[in-house]
């Protein structure tokens, strides 16, 4: 297997993952309470530490903090929000997180997700709602080149991991 053609696929650990909706005049509330930078554009994923935020809709953000901190996390983020409409789902035992990473991760994701994954089109900081075969998932490039998370539903993550790893074989066999 040459290093040129090195795809990993991996399971990610547990996380504390919630779904928020809130109304954009409230982000700044939100970013100074429980450290999340919620300050990007629709389709944008934001990584401060070990925490990313994903904003998915002009209202929608999916945030993701270390395992362990789901408590406090939403205790921040509620207090940060009280008197405001909002809503905060935990939403870490519906989620699994999936790592691909390497050179061409781009090409074994674009073996079942229908969108443009080149630089230009999904650089550095991109995160989308989007389909990998037949699963729904949420797809994003928070920082690192060429490492892509992928977020899926539990109950479809052994479907999700076999084909990402099925097509990564191709690329590792090389």
């Amino acid at each position: 297997m040459s290093e040129r053609s090195a795809i990993s696929v991996s399971v990610l650990g547990a996380g504390a993952t919630y779904s928020l909706r809130i109304a954009p005049e409230l982000v700044a509330s939100v970013r100074e309470a429980a450290g999340f930078d919620l300050t990007g554009s629709i389709n944008t994923a934001i990584s401060t530490g070990a925490k990313i935020a994903a904003r998915l809709g002009p209202d929608e953000w999916l945030l993701i903090g270390p395992d362990g901190q789901s408590n406090a996390l939403s205790d921040e983020i509620g207090a940060a929000l009280a008197g405001h409409f909002h809503s905060l789902v935990d939403v870490s035992h519906r989620n699994v997180g999936i790592s691909v990473a390497g050179r061409e991760a781009s090409m074994v994701l674009n073996a079942g997700v229908p969108i443009d994954l080149g630089d230009a089109a999904f650089p550095a900081g991109s995160a989308t709602r989007t389909v990998l075969g037949k699963a729904e998932i949420v797809l994003m490039r928070p920082d690192a080149d060429r490492v892509y998370r992928v977020e899926c539903w539990r109950s479809f993550a052994p479907y999700v991991r076999a084909f990402l790893e099925e097509t990564a074989r191709e690329f590792n066999s090389q």
